[in-house]
């Protein structure tokens, strides 16, 4: 008998923050709806909003209240012009901050771009029961936070631990009788 585990396909959906980009020429967006697919994941919904925090909260808050989507992945809004306010959308809205994700993503960034990665603010968290992800506008920077990071994390074969396996506990603390949803 093999231990062996199967790939169970997440679904996730990808927002774009960006006051000038259309899903036309999202090069972001579509690194990382390519490589969800590519690996066997579903894409549960793709939409583009501007830079505004009640725009990227409505979206966020709608996905991680949907049964059938696993994962947010957002892109863009993480720098530090007067414009860039994702982490200040979805950070107060983690019920689970995932410092690592952000240490992680500086590390594999730091290979690549030097000291310049200090300008970037991903962050990562759970809300809902949902996995959320902010990566930087780049293409590059979504190609790296997938490959390094969410890719294997995404998938349940990854050992000696990843997000899917415990995807079923995520939610533990409303079950208890903790907050409704």
């Amino acid at each position: 008998m093999s231990d062996e585990r199967a790939f169970i396909p997440l679904s996730i959906a990808i927002l774009t923050v960006s006051d000038t980009r259309g899903l036309d020429d999202d090069r972001s967006g579509s690194v990382l709806v390519e490589r969800l697919t590519a690996n066997g994941h579903r894409l549960a919904d793709r939409q583009i909003v501007t830079d505004d925090v009640d725009a990227i909260r409505a979206v966020v808050q709608g996905w991680c209240n949907r049964a059938d989507v696993d994962v947010v992945i957002t892109t863009g809004g993480t720098g530090f012009t007067g414009r860039d306010v994702t982490p200040e959308a979805l950070e107060p809205l983690f019920e689970k901050r995932m410092d690592g994700f952000s240490t992680i993503f500086h590390r594999i960034s730091y290979d690549k771009i030097g000291v310049s990665t200090i300008q970037s603010r991903a962050t990562g968290g759970v809300i809902n029961a949902t996995f959320v992800f902010a990566l930087p506008g780049s293409p590059g920077a979504c190609r790296d936070g997938w490959d390094h990071i969410l890719e294997p994390q995404l998938d349940y074969r990854h050992k000696p631990c990843n997000f899917v396996e415990i995807m079923p506990r995520l939610d533990e603390h409303l079950r208890r009788g903790g907050r409704s949803t």
